[in-house]
């Protein structure tokens, strides 16, 4: 019974975070809004305990900050603190990578990458390429990303990516929907899957250092994608998180 009920406070407390972090990364929460444990019971519909956990794991992610005199404040983000968690999160998969490569995949265990590889094909072939696209290319990337992590057979490795991944803005897909009404948008994309085929390509044939490289140059994509989307804000529809992050003049 004392099981049951932990397991549920767990469930509770997750669809509270989730609940919460949707609010304040649509836009629903603006930087310096202050959030109390009342206001986030009446929110999510969630009772107090499970939303003072999740309030305290947004705050573990960086999304909110504690306010001495109780309760929650929304952070703003400077470009700076954006860039650094996309560099932890290129790291961390570069050495994933490497693990890989390294320890051996089999071509069995590479196939659903490949899979993945096709479907995003398919995406980036579009001349334009529609929103609808975007938003799916945002799922199969999320995927490749996800079995490309558990090559590495490192359970460490894998929940460091994980935690790195939850920094806000620093997910591999962070800023993909922001690029998508951009004249650049397709290109960045085609880089990208270059990318995506080049590191499948080192981990098939035991490069680690290589498979290592290419993620981390990867990533910086998200920073190139960071700093097109701020210098277009006009297309805060697509991403209204992006009024959570600072412009570098604002720093």
């Amino acid at each position: 019974m004392a099981e049951r009920e932990a397991d549920r406070s767990v469930s509770q407390t997750v669809r509270a975070q989730l609940a919460l972090r949707d609010l304040i990364l649509s836009g629903g929460l603006r930087p310096g809004e202050r959030i109390s444990e009342l206001q986030a019971v009446e929110t999510t519909g969630v009772s107090r305990t499970p939303v003072r956990m999740a309030l305290v794991r947004l705050e573990e992610e960086g999304l909110l900050e504690a306010i001495p005199s109780g309760g929650f404040m929304v952070k703003a983000f400077s470009e700076r603190d954006i860039l650094d968690s996309i560099e932890l999160r290129g790291t961390l998969e570069g050495l994933a990578a490497r693990f890989a490569a390294e320890r051996g995949v089999s071509s069995r265990d590479l196939e659903p990458l490949k899979e993945c590889l096709n479907e995003i094909d398919g995406l980036v072939r579009q001349d334009p390429i529609s929103v609808e696209a975007f938003s799916s290319y945002v799922a199969l990337n999320a995927r490749f990303h996800a079995l490309l992590t558990e090559l590495s057979r490192s359970a460490p490795v894998i929940r460091q990516i994980d935690r790195a991944s939850a920094l806000p803005f620093a997910s591999p897909s962070g800023f993909v929907m922001a690029q998508s009404a951009l004249p650049e948008a397709r290109q960045i994309l085609l880089i990208a899957q270059d990318h995506h085929r080049i590191v499948v390509d080192a981990i098939e044939n035991r490069e680690g250092a290589r498979a290592e490289a290419i993620m981390r140059e990867h990533a910086r994509l998200a920073a190139r994608n960071l700093r097109l989307a701020l210098r277009n804000r006009t297309h805060l529809n697509l991403l209204p998180a992006l009024a959570l992050i600072k412009s570098a003049a604002a720093d």
